[in-house]
């Protein structure tokens, strides 16, 4: 495709528009979201790396952020597509604040738009790559979904993406209680981000947690976690392979 620019002199100059192009694979990446529950909110954990393909190659990114005064979001994939998604979310709460009519979007609101966004962009064949965990609390009551990158979305009392998905929810399904206390929580989390930590290679000892209540949105300082590598599994982890020697 080209187009023309007249000159000055009444001469024209034929300019190439380049093809428009759309992320065909996500660049820098973050892992696992894992969220739960518990008596007073929601309380929702995640690691800071961001992997350039399969390196690791940055340590400090936040992926949770508060949305209005009722929500909390976390974001697993592509980091870029996530900055995107808040700039929207940004106009959105703008938007919203400036009615100024004493309402406020509320965590099932929220959820509900960044589903219909997802589906959107992906019936465009140009999909946000992330998946999304939504978390909040409203009027008393406590409020936690999930959208995947196609426009999928559900709610739950806990959820994870990623590998978390895999091997978190497990825990989470045995462990996990209504009438979790916020300490309880913490420790509930931490066990599923240990166990990601030794078997997620995309994960970082670098994490936070973060917790909504009515009285809004608390993000912990970025912390390590203990961790024991000693287990004997860990010391030949093919012995039992197929094909292994």
């Amino acid at each position: 495709m080209t187009f023309t620019i007249p000159i000055e002199n009444g001469d024209a100059v034929k300019i190439a528009e380049a093809e428009s192009q759309r992320t065909l694979y996500p660049y820098v990446t973050g892992t696992s979201i894992v969220a739960i529950k518990y008596k007073d909110g929601v309380l929702m954990a995640s690691d800071m790396g961001g992997s350039y393909g399969s390196t690791l190659r940055y340590k400090n990114i936040e992926r949770m952020k508060a949305i209005g005064k009722h929500s909390l979001l976390g974001a697993s994939g592509e980091i870029s597509d996530f900055q995107e998604i808040l700039r929207y979310l940004d106009e959105l709460t703008l938007n919203d604040n400036m009615w100024d009519d004493g309402n406020s979007l509320g965590p099932k609101e929220i959820h509900n738009y960044l589903t219909r966004v997802m589906y959107n962009r992906r019936n465009k064949f140009n999909p946000l790559w992330n998946t999304l965990v939504l978390g909040g609390v409203k009027n008393g009551k406590s409020y936690l979904g999930m959208v995947s990158m196609i426009g999928v979305s559900f709610e739950d009392d806990h959820v994870a993406t990623g590998f978390g998905n895999h091997l978190a929810r497990p825990i989470l399904r045995d462990e996990w209680h209504a009438d979790l206390s916020f300490e309880d929580g913490v420790k509930l989390l931490e066990k599923c981000m240990r166990v990601l930590l030794y078997r997620d290679r995309s994960a970082i000892n670098k994490l936070q947690i973060a917790k909504i209540t009515e009285e809004g949105v608390t993000v912990s300082q970025p912390y390590s976690l203990k961790t024991f590598w000693e287990f004997s599994s860990f010391h030949n982890p093919t012995a039992s392979a197929e094909g292994s020697w």
